[in-house]
């Protein structure tokens, strides 16, 4: 279970708001990493008291060095240890003997080097547990608080940010130092700033829990390279968005980085771990980018500007060419132009030339100066029908791109609604650039990325506002009835269940599975297939034959007693001919199902999420196309339909150029049954109908095929 969130208050609170700080191995050699943190917290004025110990040293810049921890004589919060990793563990055990409960390791040589650095970072984790100490680390850039009353740079970045609302938690300490140069050239502040590196023993999700709890963190960002405990990530982001009402933010690397290994089952070979991912963090809410520029795009949309109360945009340009790019961008992003009322395009007809554009967008044509600004501004945020505006400016001989720079902030903080900018250029709007961002007025140099930024903005409010029914659980299932199946199956040593177990789990389920039962002679095929009733599909059962069609041991359409006789003694004379000597247990006998549309419905266990639930359609659509969406499991009602309708073949099943519209609520039902049934046994490692028949609507669906691979035991 993870700690409540005092606990884990209460655990970073030594790291975070210190009020003394030892630098455990610190150095008087300027350019090291044990002289930077030193001398970081010494320089960006920290409010605390400030120990150095070092074995060599009387004294560091001033201050008074000492030779081991336990010769601190006062109480200490906070210990940044930046000896080498052979020592650390000395270190830590002098830390946990003098009191203090908040760690930062900096040292490198853990569990990213090898087993050898794995059994030192198990060593330094229990120690830690012995004290009740906790940390952050080990190989990482540090720690950063930029409240005035704190004021901490435990760190070797090369500058202390600006303070701000945004809270940044990265898993690499390298990429924190490029990305603290790029908020600084874009004036950007930061409200904490953590590198937890290898995240022995704090994790990343206790850091977005605690800013989540943060007062002066308004918005969460994270760089990930991994999700070892997926599950509970989703879990915690989605609590701080709908209960804390904040945004969080995620750039996972490895997009392109496939599973260990392909499994047997189409699921377990479509779904690929950055899928996992992405179905994971969007059941979150997370916003998910795809680089450092698309995050701070998002980031400062969201803690400058109130949030888009809904999509409608008014566009005010000083050039014709940049309005358009900026209105397919809109569109394309899903926004809409907002229709000025009568009042606005009266007062646009009286305060702007003739030769403007008053409908949207607002063209003030190219020698306007900050008084048409402020009239188009302030005429476009009082129009009811408008939510936000979308500023932009190209540089003219005659532009005063500063005065409307001033203008364009002065109208954008008298509006509860968030007004987005874009100089575009770079030399000449240069400062006037900077006078919006002084003042929080997020800055683009693309209109394409504003409005890709207003669009994660509205879309998170309809994040934070939304309300979720749990997940269904059916009580008319035998769950008992599943796992006893299931376990007597992995005791007997198999790694997937037959045709007819398969059925037995998914029947107990109630998913819709044809009638069925196995025949273990010619006669007793002829009776079972007249009693499940014709046509009939025939499949050898038999754990040694994986690939039944490459065989000829499956017969479909099946039709009469005297065809079911015939059919079977074929199928194991196939059986026999390609795979002499395999065992065989009988003939799974299964009615056919009537004509519909082939679905595909599967789950796979993931280390990181637990079980996860795809769908897609069948054939070409799963075979070349990878036309498929992941949820993890349990799925509520709104994902299940969600993610039905984020395949792009979906409308095949709703009367898309005259076909039949399908019974699209039978699938949802069967996902969700499927959904229950992958939570429930955890036995399952992977499982596929395929094909599931659904049928027209009302008319229900059919279980066609189904495979079930076992966990192991």
């Amino acid at each position: 279970m993870p700690d409540s969130l005092d606990a884990v208050h209460d655990r970073l609170e030594p790291i975070f708001s210190p009020r003394s700080v030892a630098v455990v191995g610190a150095t008087r050699v300027p350019g090291t990493v044990p002289y930077d943190i030193f001398h970081n917290i010494l320089k960006d004025d920290f409010q605390g008291t400030i120990y150095p110990v070092s074995p060599r040293e009387r004294s560091i810049a001033g201050v008074k060095a000492y030779k081991y921890v336990l010769d601190i004589p006062d109480p200490v919060d906070l210990a940044v240890i930046v000896f080498p990793s052979s020592v650390v563990k000395l270190a830590l055990e002098q830390c946990g003997q003098l009191g203090i409960k908040g760690v930062i390791i900096i040292s490198a040589g853990f569990r990213e080097v090898g087993p050898g650095g794995a059994a030192r970072e198990e060593e330094i984790l229990q120690i830690a547990r012995k004290y009740g100490m906790s940390f952050i680390g080990p190989n990482c850039l540090g720690v950063i608080n930029t409240e005035p009353t704190v004021h901490l740079n435990a760190s070797f970045a090369r500058r202390m940010p600006a303070e701000g609302s945004i809270g940044f938690l990265s898993q690499s300490g390298a990429l924190c130092t490029a990305v603290l140069d790029y908020a600084h050239a874009k004036n950007i502040g930061f409200s904490k700033f953590v590198s937890f590196g290898n995240k022995a023993d704090i994790s990343d999700i206790d850091l977005m829990r605690y800013l989540g709890d943060d007062p002066a963190t308004k918005v969460i960002l994270m760089y990930l390279e991994e999700m070892t405990h997926g599950a509970e990530f989703v879990d915690a982001a989605r609590r701080i968005i709908q209960e804390a009402g904040k945004p969080v933010l995620v750039l996972k690397s490895g997009r392109t980085q496939q599973g260990a290994s392909a499994a047997a089952s189409h699921t377990g070979s479509l779904a690929a771990s950055d899928e996992i991912v992405d179905a994971a963090l969007r059941q979150a809410g997370v916003i998910r980018c795809q680089t450092i520029e698309e995050m701070f795009n998002n980031a400062i949309a969201l803690a400058y500007q109130p949030l888009p109360k809904g999509r409608r945009v008014a566009i005010i340009t000083n050039a014709g060419g940049p309005g358009v790019l900026t209105t397919d961008a809109a569109i394309q992003e899903r926004l809409e132009l907002a229709t000025f009322s009568d009042h606005t395009r009266e007062v646009f007809k009286r305060s702007l030339p003739v030769t403007a554009n008053i409908k949207n967008p607002v063209d003030v044509i190219g020698d306007a100066r900050a008084d048409r600004y402020r009239v188009a501004m302030a005429s476009a945020l009082e129009d009811e029908n408008v939510d936000g505006a979308l500023v932009i400016l190209t540089p003219q001989s005659m532009t005063d791109i500063d005065t409307i720079a001033q203008e364009v902030s002065n109208v954008a903080q008298a509006f509860d609604k968030p007004t987005y900018s874009s100089f575009m250029g770079e030399t000449d709007v240069a400062s006037g650039i900077a006078i919006l961002q002084d003042r929080n007025i997020p800055h683009y140099v693309l209109p394409e990325s504003m409005c890709r930024a207003f669009a994660r903005a509205h879309d998170f409010r309809t994040e934070r506002e939304r309300t979720l029914a749990p997940a269904v659980r059916y009580a008319d299932v035998d769950a008992a009835a599943a796992r006893a199946t299931l376990d007597a199956a992995i005791a007997a040593g198999r790694t997937q269940l037959s045709p007819s177990d398969a059925m037995s789990v998914l029947e107990a389920y109630r998913l819709p599975i044809l009638r069925n039962a196995l025949a273990r002679s010619a006669d007793e095929a002829a009776l079972v297939a007249e009693h499940v009733g014709f046509p009939v599909a025939m499949k050898v059962e038999s754990e040694d034959v994986v690939h039944k069609f490459d065989v000829g041991a499956v017969l479909l359409g099946v039709d009469s007693p005297a065809s079911a006789r015939e059919a079977y003694d074929t199928i194991l004379a196939n059986v026999e001919k390609h795979r002499p000597g395999a065992r065989i247990d009988g003939v799974f006998v299964q009615r056919m199902a009537g004509p519909g549309e082939e679905v595909i419905l599967g789950v796979k266990r993931d280390p990181a999420f637990g079980a996860v639930v795809m769908f897609g359609l069948g054939g070409i659509f799963v075979e070349v196309f990878r036309d498929v969406a992941f949820r993890i499991a349990p799925v509520p009602p709104e994902h299940v339909r969600a993610m039905m309708h984020e395949v792009r073949a979906f409308p095949m099943l709703t009367g898309a150029r005259g076909r039949p519209h399908r019974d699209t609520d039978a699938i949802e039902e069967c996902i969700q049954r499927l959904s229950q049934l992958a939570v429930d046994c955890p036995q399952i490692q992977e499982l596929d109908i395929n094909p599931l028949i659904v049928h027209d609507r009302g008319d229900g669906c059919a279980v066609a095929d189904a495979r079930v691979l076992l966990a192991s035991p």
